[in-house]
């Protein structure tokens, strides 16, 4: 029977093309673009914003080649940890595999957070003497409500998943419309003076900040890689969600972003005290089809910002489990639902993680949440990720690659520079929140559970590396001596 769990115990292949890219779209879109295009426009101070939104684009589709490439060659649960365990293991044993589940453990759940930041922040459009207090108990109910609709079967989730798709494009589609109906070219194509001088250090700064913000907006293309052991025929639909999800949401970003100019004067955006500078999609439809149809819509992209929320998790909940079954991170970990088979404890984890950041970011700004998860997840995952799929080049050219990187290198050099540049500017972009220092920190401090980890455990450097190439279909494990 196709809903019997395998003989191992494992997951089950029921993710199809469809429901794969429903996934990461959902996952991209959700409340993203709806709260930072006020944000976007103001890093670069004017509509010349949707310069941000084409470069993120550009970042994340050469850093999903990348993904794309490694998911469909070693297509197994927790994404990144496969694939920096096959690559890294040769000189640093699990090192790098327990440093990225650390870090993922931080920036998965941030980035959850932030799209139930925006869900409180569209509700208070809907009610606005939703107070402080108010809000955060709404918050927290959605992120209980979400792990409850999680702790169940894959096979709903994906009829779920399909429906808050459906859901997401109806309201991005609809706001894209009232725009067009009531779009003035003057508005949006009008910019201030030196708004492309690229000899002005001014410029740049704002570009680093707008990619940044760009490329949180696009974060979810790669989640079907973290359920690559319940992705159908993985070789080909892995690769395929990727492109076609980043391509798909580039058009919408790149439709919203111009059309919500063309109805909204960009200074109100950045007027703190106007409802386009939070709700900003709200906005366009209350100027262009009145207030109940603005009630309607916000409604809609509620439901949307949930959806980013329940696949997000849904994807990262599994980034622990693949690790703690291959004894790479704390063992309870590994543990599966008995009946749903659905990673238990890694669901918990991030659920109250997220609960942690949605109040770090209602109580500080979600500019801020933005740049420390951007900033933790580069080094560990970003860059880490690139130079792996380097190494494996070299080290294993016979594994069996169904999807080759187009171009390579190319791509890979792009997305390392991208990524250079959002880390390197972090700090000037975010005076006084020192995120690259918080990214230090927490990495230092996943250099030391580690330590303290494999003593326990007796492996490198307290005990022999366990070099493993289980892919393709291949089960040789040899051990090395610890000073290798």
């Amino acid at each position: 029977m196709s809903g019997s769990p395998p003989p191992s115990g494992g997951f089950v292949r029921r993710v199809g093309l469809f429901q794969a890219t429903a996934i990461n779209m959902s996952q991209m879109c959700g409340i993203g673009p709806f709260v930072t295009i006020p944000l976007m426009v103001a890093a670069f101070g004017g509509p010349q914003a949707v310069v941000g939104f084409v470069a993120g684009a550009i970042l994340a589709l050469a850093d999903g080649l990348v993904w794309a490439e490694l998911g469909a060659a070693m297509p197994g649960s927790g994404g990144s940890y496969v694939y920096l365990r096959q690559a890294f293991q040769y000189r640093t044993g699990r090192l790098m595999p327990f440093l990225f589940v650390w870090t993922a453990m931080l920036f998965i759940p941030l980035i959850m957070s932030t799209g139930v930041v925006g869900f409180v922040q569209y509700l208070g459009y809907l009610a606005p003497d939703l107070g402080q207090t108010s809000g955060d108990l709404v918050g927290l109910g959605v992120i209980v409500l979400v792990v409850v609709l999680l702790w169940r079967g894959i096979e709903h989730i994906a009829r779920i998943t399909a429906v808050m798709w459906a859901v997401m494009i109806t309201s991005v589609l609809l706001v894209i419309l009232a725009a067009a109906t009531d779009f003035s070219a003057h508005l949006a194509f009008t910019y201030p003076a030196h708004a492309f001088d690229l000899g002005s250090n001014t410029f740049w700064i704002g570009f680093a900040g707008g990619l940044t913000i760009g490329i949180y907006d696009y974060l979810g293309y790669n989640t079907t890689a973290y359920m690559g052991a319940e992705i159908k025929d993985p070789g080909r639909t892995l690769p395929r969600s990727i492109i076609f999800s980043i391509l798909g949401i580039m058009t919408i970003y790149l439709l919203l972003q111009i059309g919500t100019l063309g109805v909204i004067d960009w200074h109100r955006m950045t007027d703190a005290q106007d409802i386009a500078s939070t709700s900003v999609a709200s906005a366009v439809l209350e100027e262009t089809w009145g207030k109940g149809a603005a009630d309607t819509v916000t409604v809609l992209i509620l439901i949307t910002a949930f959806a980013s929320v329940f696949t997000g998790l849904l994807g990262g909940s599994r980034v622990p489990y693949d690790a703690a079954r291959d004894r790479v991170f704390f063992r309870p970990y590994a543990r599966l639902h008995p009946k749903h088979r659905f990673p238990t404890l890694g669901l918990a984890t991030m659920g109250v993680i997220t609960a942690i950041g949605f109040l770090i970011g209602r109580h500080t700004d979600l500019a801020t949440l933005i740049q420390l998860l951007t900033t933790v997840m580069v080094i560990v995952q970003a860059l880490a990720q690139i130079v792996a799929l380097s190494v494996l080049r070299r080290r294993r050219p016979t594994l069996k690659r169904p999807y080759r990187m187009w171009l390579y290198p190319v791509p890979s050099v792009i997305a390392f520079v991208g990524w250079c540049v959002i880390y390197g500017y972090a700090d000037k972009n975010s005076p006084g929140r020192h995120p690259i220092e918080w990214s230090l920190a927490w990495l230092a401090l996943g250099c030391v559970a580690y330590v303290l980890w494999a003593r326990f455990e007796k492996v490198w450097p307290f005990g022999p590396k366990e070099i493993t190439e289980d892919y393709p279909n291949q089960e040789t494990t040899q051990a090395e001596p610890a000073g290798r």
